[in-house]
């Protein structure tokens, strides 16, 4: 007689591969709607560490988060606490869809086991971009992704401080000008580090148009960083110990006692390619609305590993933040546990800060604009954070793109000093809705001088992108 797998175990079984913030997330939000009798839940995290904030870790590595632990929401013990079976230093290594099993390998004894599946969410996350290059494994160089890289790092940093002593300076040279490598540039000039950013675009922060980019540039320059442009990194040099001791590039050589690689991320779907589970163009996985994974009824995948629908632009996107990996995690769970959700997609908002200067933008840039075939106009503002009589007034510089002959928002870049960042979050919600610039202009927002100037400059800007859509102008 033939009895399926759930007979022969009496309840159904949840494996879930990666134990951060997608993985865990719809693990507890499954565990939530079903209790043990009903499901069972295995996950297997290949690190130390579970439910953490990775963007947290520049703050950490730079001092401003003291303390490791309080990067981390839940401990491997209390999700166990919640019947979640979870098997620490555990890597996935094998996805037999036919089979619905998965193979896993103890990363400290090397030995291996099959796992069966009923249902099976894929959350393996993001890998840093680690460039073939000669050196680029030495001691001294180091990805950030993961607690046990920001631990890696810290250990280094340490140990550097501890050889080179109080003089001369630590000398860091940062390979990369995106969100990570402006993060991590921050966090080493808090450490009194030099630091060099090499970068192999026109302007730091890729995903600015360069004339906003060019704001960055200025300004991490007045920080006291060595900010080195349209330079494509060819080595990394090391010593006689082996160590790291400098980074090349065609016209140059920049001292490092350490090196961070900021260059970014690729979707981890490694295991899925294998598998024969559809990528995108970008190379994450594609799923439906509810996050299945497209052709295959008992598989989700969810986080930095997917691709995601961008609404303005209507095309697959690869975008890796926490805030979407949770939205994942959570809609997951609810309907491995017999909830309902789905994730319709997002608009690319993003918000960091060098320093004491904020970097946000939301929607489309000129070339996704361009890519996607869309007329535009695009304007560009000046103001402040507060009305300009009060103290502590701090310029900000508000980029805005439209559509040419409807005048629907399209994307806007903010640049400034505090108080700034956070205002894309207007265009965000604009964006969502679908609202054209005209209508933006209504929009009822809060007004004191504390706070804003008493039109907020993301008002402003829109007010200028009416004026160009009506004249037509570019």
């Amino acid at each position: 007689m033939n009895m399926s797998r759930t007979e022969e175990r009496s309840r159904e079984r949840l494996v879930v591969v990666g134990g951060d913030a997608a993985g865990m997330s719809a693990a507890s939000q499954a565990r939530r709607l079903r209790g043990p009798d009903e499901l069972e839940i295995v996950a297997f995290e290949r690190g130390h560490f579970t439910s953490y904030s990775a963007c947290g870790i520049p703050y950490w590595v730079g001092g401003d988060v003291p303390d490791r632990d309080r990067l981390i929401a839940r401990s491997p013990e209390e999700h166990r606490t919640r019947d979640i079976d979870l098997r620490m230093r555990t890597e996935v290594v094998e996805i037999d869809v036919g089979s619905a099993r998965v193979r896993a390998r103890d990363v400290d004894s090397g030995a291996e086991s099959w796992t069966s599946y009923d249902k099976l969410v894929i959350a393996t996350g993001a890998r840093p971009i680690r460039p073939d290059l000669p050196g680029v494994d030495a001691p001294g160089v180091h990805g950030v992704q993961t607690l046990d890289d920001g631990q890696a790092l810290l250990d280094t940093l340490a140990a550097t401080e501890g050889r080179i002593g109080s003089a001369p300076r630590v000398r860091a040279v940062v390979v990369g000008a995106g969100y990570i490598g402006v993060e991590m540039a921050e966090a080493l000039v808090n450490r009194g580090y030099e630091v060099t950013v090499v970068n192999r675009g026109k302007e730091p922060m890729s995903t600015l148009d360069p004339d906003m980019g060019r704001l960055v540039h200025k300004a991490m320059e007045g920080m006291g960083i060595t900010m080195v442009d349209d330079s494509e990194v060819t080595a990394l040099r090391t010593g006689a110990d082996g160590r790291v001791r400098a980074v090349a590039t065609e016209d140059a050589e920049y001292p490092a006692d350490v090196v961070v690689l900021g260059i970014g991320v690729r979707p981890e779907t490694t295991l899925a390619r294998a598998a024969g589970l559809p990528l995108g163009e970008h190379g994450g996985l594609l799923t439906d609305l509810s996050l299945r994974v497209r052709g295959h009824d008992d598989i989700w995948a969810g986080g930095d590993c997917v691709e995601v629908l961008d609404l303005v632009s209507g095309r697959e996107r690869h975008i890796p933040l926490g805030t979407h990996a949770n939205k994942h995690g959570q809609i997951i769970g609810a309907n491995v546990g017999g909830g309902y959700g789905t994730f319709p997609g997002v608009v690319g908002t993003a918000v960091s800060k060098v320093c004491d200067l904020e970097i946000a933008r939301t929607g489309l840039r000129e070339k996704d604009a361009d890519r996607a075939g869309l007329r535009y106009v695009t304007v560009i503002i000046e103001s402040t954070s507060r009305a300009g009589y009060y103290p502590g007034a701090a310029p900000m510089t508000v980029k805005m793109l439209a559509e040419r002959r409807t005048g629907r928002l399209l994307g806007v870049q903010i640049v400034g000093r505090e108080g700034a960042g956070k205002r894309v979050d207007i265009a965000a919600v604009a964006l969502t809705a679908g609202m054209t610039v005209e209508q933006m202009t209504a929009l009822d927002l809060g007004y004191a001088p504390p706070f804003s100037p008493v039109w907020d400059p993301v008002l402003v800007a829109a007010r200028k992108a009416v004026a160009a859509v009506r004249s037509g102008a570019s």
